[in-house]
């Protein structure tokens, strides 16, 4: 099915679908340990949906400038615009550094409009249905931007702006299937991870060079099954790491993970398998395989942290990863690298530790290492650590602003792989980065 077919089926479903006028008046999950805001999430790692939590957005300034608030069918429009700025040591490029890559500069970092329907998963009486388009414009499209899903941008060009409509899936909530079952089926975000690609979804502005290297987006079908109020779990199948299923690179590939949380809720276990199958570099795209475990911990109401491990591997990668084939520029272009034969393994850790300070701040502190064991993601092998700390705060409940400084360096003396595109490639680099969060 190509993207253009799927939105089609979207419109369809939408269209013929009966419109239930619900509210959300109980709920079957645990009472949320976080306070969201300020924090992104108020549940632990969950990879949506949760089943048993009320999930609607709530009416923003777009929907009711649209005449839709507390419309009956359910159907919420609204996003955000994040532009962002940063001043850093290095002069040609931040990378590993993501998404804010292009140093000492403000950017345009994304502009989501999305449209979407939730399911009603408390109730447990009557089938029920959902969908969600999260759409990008931005710099980050270059990160979120899956092969087949309108991805001529920067694989075939390298523009440093681009679309990419990075959600685009159906649900479909059956309620008798043990307590509750929901089949997600298009294109969605890779579960396991603390961080996601969507501004709103994060503690911080930047990102961990573990998370700049794993999978983005799958797709494929996924079912979500609720066992109790303390576990659930996901069995999947999806085409490969951000490509699209019809694609020439795609393979498929399996996936089945595991949410546990204690009786208090002050702990959250998920992890499990978050792709297995065909495992070699195909068509100049990377075919990661991976298997995750996050856990979070809340001390009290006002420290947390959230910790995440991975183990990523392919065989045959090309130097670099994925590459687009267009200009050099933006620390990308100009094709493949050489083929890096045999295993290419990369391991990956981070952890988050927040303190809350108000209902409208936080700050947050992240310790990341990825270990490229033979060089072939990111082009040195060596062992990369970043050490961020920045604040969360929200002016209102629209308009919220994320600063943090950063530092980032390897194992290796020897090896330079910061600004390493530029004429003064370095060991280290120092970032001071802002971003800036308007809802509508």
């Amino acid at each position: 099915m190509t993207p253009k077919r799927l939105l089609l089926a979207i419109a369809l479903l939408m269209a013929a679908s009966p419109c239930f006028s619900q509210t959300f008046d109980s709920t079957r999950v645990l009472p949320s340990p976080l306070p969201s805001p300020p924090f992104p999430a108020s549940d632990w790692q969950y990879g949506e949906p949760l089943i048993g939590l009320p999930e609607d957005a709530p009416d923003g300034p777009l929907q009711r400038a649209l005449g839709l608030a507390n419309d009956p069918s359910r159907i919420k429009i609204y996003g955000w615009v994040v532009p962002g700025f940063n001043l850093s040591s290095s002069r040609e490029t931040n990378v590993p550094v993501t998404y804010n890559t292009i140093p000492n500069s403000a950017e345009l970092d994304q502009l989501v409009l999305r449209i979407e329907r939730e399911p009603n998963t408390v109730q447990t009486r009557h089938f029920d249905w959902g969908f969600r388009l999260s759409n990008v414009f931005g710099q980050d499209y270059r990160y979120t931007v899956s092969k087949g899903w309108f991805s001529k941008g920067y694989f075939t060009y390298n523009h440093l702006y681009g679309y990419d409509p990075v959600e685009t899936y159906v649900l479909l909530y059956f309620p008798k299937v043990w307590k509750g079952m929901i089949l997600k089926i298009g294109r969605y975000i890779s579960p396991p991870d603390i961080e996601a690609q969507l501004a709103t979804n994060n503690y911080l502005y930047t990102h961990s060079v573990m998370f700049t290297y794993d999978a983005f987006t799958f797709t494929g079908v996924q079912a979500t099954v609720k066992v109790s109020k303390r576990i659930q779990f996901i069995l999947g199948v999806h085409g490969g790491s951000d490509v699209a299923a019809w694609d020439s690179s795609a393979s498929w590939h399996g996936q089945a993970m595991l949410r546990w949380v204690s009786a208090d809720n002050n702990d959250g276990l998920w992890g499990g398998i978050n792709t297995l199958g065909q495992s070699n570099f195909k068509k100049g795209h990377d075919n990661k395989q991976a298997i995750a475990l996050t856990w979070g911990h809340r001390f009290n109401k006002t420290f947390h942290i959230q910790t995440e491990a991975y183990y990523q591997w392919q065989y045959n990668g090309a130097l670099g990863g994925s590459a687009s084939y267009g200009p050099v520029r933006y620390g990308a272009g100009g094709g493949p690298g050489a083929i890096v034969h045999g295993i290419n393994q990369q391991i990956g850790f981070v952890n988050f530790s927040q303190m809350l300070l108000s209902s409208k701040s936080f700050l947050c502190l992240r310790n990341d290492l990825f270990s490229d064991v033979q060089g072939q993601l990111s082009g040195f092998a060596t062992t990369y650590f970043s050490h961020t700390f920045g604040v969360n705060y929200f002016f209102t409940d629209w308009l919220q602003i994320r600063p943090e400084v950063r530092y980032d360096w390897n194992s290796d003396p020897s090896l330079r792989p910061y600004d390493a595109t530029g004429n003064n490639p370095k060991t280290h680099q120092f970032l001071f980065s802002m971003d800036m969060i308007v809802r509508y």
